[in-house]
C-alpha cells in the first residue's frame, strides 16, 4: 500500500478508530500500550516522542511519566487522527500539554538527538520504508535513548496463526463492515504476511545503527514490542 493510501485510510477511520480498537482487542490494547511506555524508559523531565500517534493514547500515557517538567510530542501524518488526539487531550487538560505535530516518520521535522525516548503503536507495519523509519528514530534520539515499538505480528505457533487468521476474517472485517470500513480493515491480514518477524526487526534495528535491540512477543505472539537503544 502506498503512503498516500495509508494516509487516506487513517484519515477515514479516525472517527471510529478508538471504538474499533477497544472492541477488537477486548480492551487489551490499553495494557499493551502501557507495556510499551514502560519499555521506552520514559521518566520525569524527559522529552518524549510518540510516533504514528493516532488518537493519542500512548502520548497521554507518556505525560504521566514525564511529569509537569517534561515534554511530550505526538506525531502523525494523518490530520484527522491528530485532530481527534488534540480534542481528547484538551478535554483532559493534560499537564504538560502535548505538542501535536503533523509529520511523516520517514522525514521527521525534529533536530538530531532531541528526544530521550520514543514510542510507536501500530505504525511500523504501515510505513512504506521500515529501514528508513528506524534510521529517523535513531537520528532524533539522544545518546542512550530508547524506543519501544508496538505492533501486530504473525505468531510462530501454527495454531495461534490459524486462530489469528480466523479472527481477522470472521470478527475484525465483519465488525468493520458495520461502519462501512471493510476495505480499510481487510488490509490487516496481507500486511501481516509482509511484516518482518521479531528476529528480522532486530536485524533491521542494528542496521539502522542501534546498539541494542530486543523483541518481546506478547498476546500469544499475535502482538510484539521491539525495544531498541541508541549507543
Amino acid at each position: 500500500m502506498t503512503a498516500d493510501k495509508v494516509q487516506a485510510l487513517f484519515n477515514r477511520i479516525a472517527p471510529v478508530y478508538d471504538q474499533l480498537n477497544n472492541s477488537l482487542s477486548f480492551g487489551q490494547h490499553r495494557i499493551w500500550k502501557r507495556m510499551t511506555v514502560k519499555w521506552s524508559g520514559a521518566k520525569l523531565r524527559d522529552t518524549c516522542l510518540d510516533l504514528c500517534c493516532g488518537s493519542g493514547d500512548i502520548a497521554q500515557l507518556l505525560t504521566e511519566k514525564v511529569g509537569r517538567t517534561g515534554q511530550v510530542y505526538g506525531a502523525d501524518f494523518s490530520a484527522a487522527q491528530l485532530q481527534v488526539a488534540r480534542d481528547r487531550s484538551e478535554r483532559r487538560c493534560l499537564k504538560p500539554p502535548i505538542h501535536w505535530v503533523e509529520a511523516d516518520v520517514l522525514d521527521l521535522p525534529f533536530a538530531d538527538g532531541l528526544f530521550d525516548c520514543a514510542t510507536m503503536g501500530y505504525g511500523l507495519r504501515n510505513v512504506t520504508d521500515i529501514p528508513r523509519s528506524l534510521k529517523e528514530i535513531h537520528r532524533v534520539l539522544k545518546s542512550g535513548g530508547k524506543a519501544a515499538i508496538l505492533d501486530m505480528h504473525r505468531p510462530e505457533n501454527a495454531w495461534v496463526r490459524v486462530f489469528q487468521e480466523w479472527y481477522l476474517d470472521e470478527v475484525v472485517v465483519p465488525m468493520a463492515q458495520r461502519f462501512d470500513f471493510t476495505e480499510e480493515y481487510a488490509y490487516i491480514a496481507p500486511s501481516l504476511d509482509k511484516f518482518p518477524i521479531g528476529s528480522e526487526q532486530i536485524e533491521l534495528a542494528y542496521q539502522a545503527g542501534f546498539s541494542r535491540a530486543t523483541h518481546y512477543a506478547i498476546a500469544g505472539g499475535t502482538m510484539g514490542v521491539l525495544v531498541i537503544q541508541k549507543e
